[in-house]
């Protein structure tokens, strides 16, 4: 009996088929997801010397090669298996924008229609990056454009790695050479210690000397205030911690961050007190934006002052940054300058924190790339700014 012939819908072309092929394999791992052990680990289970992979992070990190090819002290056979092995690639640069004060922000896509940001701010003496990770925010923290954008994930080791070696390779930074870029700040779209293992991985690259070289100080991790994992990174990670109060007491705190209503202030400063500990000669920065007629009042400086009394501290002032539908404004001048005061006269090392790229909304509390909002957050943003009462929360 002759075989049916299949109906035409039932055909499968080879490139179809290939395709269906590719798609069903497992991903190829990213250089980028992986710090110094992680990748020497991977050419273990390559069959390869794991010394091998501190040769291509040289040529990735300080030369900012990708392509193994042009590894010119690799040998063509090894060569030809990283590139079957292993990728190479850093986040999708949809737009990048510079402000007339130096600022430098790139737009970077994600998948599913996200994208993130990231913001080189250059100054005489050095050159910071602040750094995303994750698409959006959970925490809903009421003067914050990223808070209003809503959340849909974490960002990977690879995707958060990779926004420092865009920016390092715009800049040409050389490594403990050419270094333009001198301080990371894990400041920028969400909460890093909600996503606790890619970003210590991240920071494990920046600091590695045969990565971005980056002393540990110069590395900076900014958190809303999650007691438990400020603990836990105290444990794994020697790098500078940054924390945003932005209230000097629980009612004002749990009304502008939400977070407060679980992790209060003195669990908070608490939880600093113990990092400290674990880092001798350590200070934290206490980041407080300025909001008119809501924080910056002389009561709240003096309440601020006894709080920063019971741990090795620095107050950074942020004058607060505007953006569309928020209810907030910033405090003039002459009152930031005011509680600046009243706090360097109680011994409080305290600065103001200047305002850079604002002009393309690349100012601190700014920053929103393109969130597909897994919460309800933008809906609810939308609706309240269209009925005229606009709260992020």
């Amino acid at each position: 009996m002759t075989a049916p012939v299949p109906a035409p819908a039932a055909r499968v072309s080879a490139a179809a088929a290939a395709r269906a092929a590719a798609a069903a394999a497992p991903a190829r791992p990213n250089l980028f997801d992986h710090d110094r052990n992680g990748l020497r680990a991977l050419f273990v289970q390559l069959g390869e010397q794991p010394w091998r992979a501190d040769q291509v992070m040289k040529w990735v990190y300080h030369r900012h090669v990708t392509d193994f090819a042009q590894m010119s002290d690799i040998g063509k056979a090894l060569q030809h298996k990283l590139a079957q092995s292993i990728d190479i690639v850093p986040p999708n640069t949809i737009f990048e924008k510079q402000a007339s004060d130096g600022t430098h922000k790139w737009l970077l896509g994600m998948d599913g229609g996200n994208a993130i940001e990231a913001v080189f701010i250059p100054e005489t003496s050095r050159g910071t990056l602040c750094v995303s990770s994750q698409v959006g925010c959970a925490l809903a923290c009421q003067f914050c454009s990223t808070g209003a954008q809503g959340f849909n994930r974490n960002l990977s080791a690879a995707e958060i790695t990779g926004q420092v070696w865009i920016a390092a390779r715009h800049l040409g930074n050389v490594p403990h050479h050419q270094r333009k870029l001198t301080n990371v700040v894990m400041m920028g779209m969400g909460e890093p210690l909600l996503n606790f293992d890619n970003v210590v991985t991240a920071m494990s690259v920046m600091r590695d000397d045969l990565g971005f070289g980056l002393a540990n100080k110069r590395v900076t991790l900014s958190t809303a205030g999650l007691v438990p994992m400020i603990d836990r990174l105290g444990e794994v990670a020697d790098v500078s911690l940054a924390v945003s109060l932005h209230a000097p007491n629980d009612e004002l705190r749990s009304e502008l961050m939400p977070i407060n209503r679980k992790y209060p202030i003195q669990a908070l400063l608490d939880a600093c007190v113990r990092y400290t500990q674990r880092r001798p000669r350590t200070t934290i920065t206490f980041e407080y934006t300025m909001l008119k007629g809501v924080n910056d009042q002389p009561a709240h400086a003096r309440q601020l002052i006894k709080l920063m009394r019971k741990v090795p501290s620095k107050v950074n002032l942020i004058p607060f940054n505007s953006f569309h539908g928020t209810q907030f404004e910033r405090s003039d001048e002459t009152v930031i300058r005011a509680f600046q005061k009243l706090l360097l006269d109680a011994g409080v090392l305290t600065m103001v924190r200047r305002t850079r790229g604002d002009d393309i909304d690349a100012a601190c509390g700014q920053l929103k790339g393109q969130v597909v909002d897994r919460t309800r957050r933008q809906q609810e943003f939308r609706r309240r700014l269209e009925g005229g009462a606009v709260d992020a929360a």
